[in-house]
């Protein structure tokens, strides 16, 4: 039950925080373009998302879907009635192709995405909390063009969504189009492509394919392995648009650290039940072998062969272990529907690892068949040498049960 429990909740974890940065970040790999000739902002042309779109079918990468957003960065503000919030992110999306996205979310006040219109706007529960808004009133949202001027356009807030993460606490999503009309883009630009992959395995390497097909046509920032190295590839003076293709794990340096320390933790807590229920296996096995021996005597003396015999023990143990398993797999779901309950908003930044706001297991197939060979290796382990000790003890002494 508790290795189990571990493992889940770890697995469960490892998830929650993928899904929020894929949702956020828009893919699995993200390929966005940095522009020098304005004000440092993100922006990619046509010519350039029709580059990355060629290079996805050169390499074969198959993807799930691609998605363009146009993103704006941490001067965003809206104003309603009297009151101003600073957003740290706001997002132009095109409302039909991420419609599954938007169903998905859990909302507060829930937006209809098929009539989505030019100027909705879907904020952040903490954001409309602080304005003191309701879905449909409308606010007014200001933004710098790409040239640093002011500009403002009015929107109706037609849903509103549960996100007090890192990643969706000061956000709102609008229309592509109007966002790049109100940052004085074209129709057609964006920010950013995001690449969905069915197949997330090897997606370093695929990075990699990808960002070596695009350098064959456009102007490219190097394959960056983290945060820092690539704000400092960043920070470097080019002129025009230089396309940089990332993954996840680059946008969650920090995260992926927070990440290997608490997969160590899980190891040694893992380690350490495992030693527990091996030398306790082993204790409890010596136990009952030595209540049973003149049984397990009787059994020789009858003509049972030692091999057998050990053959008959090992058997008995494999059933045990099975029933074990069973019954701490309906332990573990008591456990884990108990832990649901419990809240964990005294954690600053915690959301990012939980589902609606709760902690929930993750029973991955892999995982819960490592756990249990891990654990039949470890029984079987534990029994193997004092059944073998005790099918050679003499027969004598085992009748009568001396120094067993």
């Amino acid at each position: 039950s508790v290795v189990t429990l571990i493992t889940s909740i770890k697995d469960e974890m490892y998830e929650n925080v993928y899904k929020s940065a894929q949702d956020h970040y828009a893919g699995d790999i993200v390929a966005v373009g940095y522009d020098k000739n304005a004000t440092g902002i993100f922006h990619l042309t046509p010519d350039e998302v029709n580059v990355v779109f060629s290079a996805v079918d050169e390499i074969q990468l198959n993807p799930v879907n691609i998605v363009q957003r146009t993103h704006f960065g941490e001067k965003g503000i809206v104003y309603f009635n009297g009151t101003a919030v600073r957003l740290k992110y706001v997002i132009g999306v095109d409302w039909n192709n991420e419609s599954s996205y938007f169903n998905n979310l859990d909302y507060q006040s829930s937006l209809d995405v098929s009539a989505a219109k030019e100027n909705t706007i879907v904020l952040s529960a903490p954001v409309a909390e602080h304005l003191g808004i309701q879905a449909g009133d409308s606010l007014i949202l200001e933004v710098e063009t790409r040239w640093g001027q002011k500009n403002t356009g009015v929107f109706i807030v037609e849903g509103i969504v549960n996100d007090a993460s890192i990643f969706g606490y000061y956000k709102a999503f609008v229309s592509r189009l109007t966002l790049n009309r109100l940052l004085l883009y074209g129709d057609a630009d964006c920010s950013m492509t995001g690449i969905y992959l069915a197949d997330k395995a090897k997606i370093e390497k695929k990075r990699s394919l990808l960002l070596d097909a695009l350098a064959r046509h456009i102007p490219v920032g190097p394959l960056v392995k983290d945060r820092v190295e690539l704000q400092k590839n960043i920070d470097a003076s080019w002129d025009g648009i230089k396309t940089f293709v990332i993954s996840l794990s680059v946008y969650l340096t920090e995260v992926s650290d927070l990440l290997g320390a608490m997969n160590i933790l899980t190891y040694l807590l893992y380690g350490m039940m495992l030693l527990i229920i091996l030398v306790s296996a082993a204790v409890t096995y010596r136990l009952l072998l030595h209540e049973r021996a003149r049984e397990l005597g009787t059994m020789r003396a009858i003509g049972f062969p030692e091999r057998d015999l050990c053959f008959v023990l090992i058997i008995e143990t494999f059933g045990l272990v099975i029933v074990s398993i069973i019954a701490g797999f309906i332990f573990v779901f008591i456990l884990s529907w108990g832990i649901s309950f419990v809240s964990f908003s005294w954690f600053p930044s915690f959301e990012i690892f939980l589902k609606n706001g709760k902690l929930y297991p993750l029973y991955l197939p892999g995982t819960i068949s490592v756990n249990i060979m891990v654990i039949v290796v470890m029984m079987l382990a534990a029994v193997w040498m004092p059944v073998y000790q005790l099918s050679r003890y003499p027969l004598p002494k085992l009748l009568s049960r001396g120094d067993v």
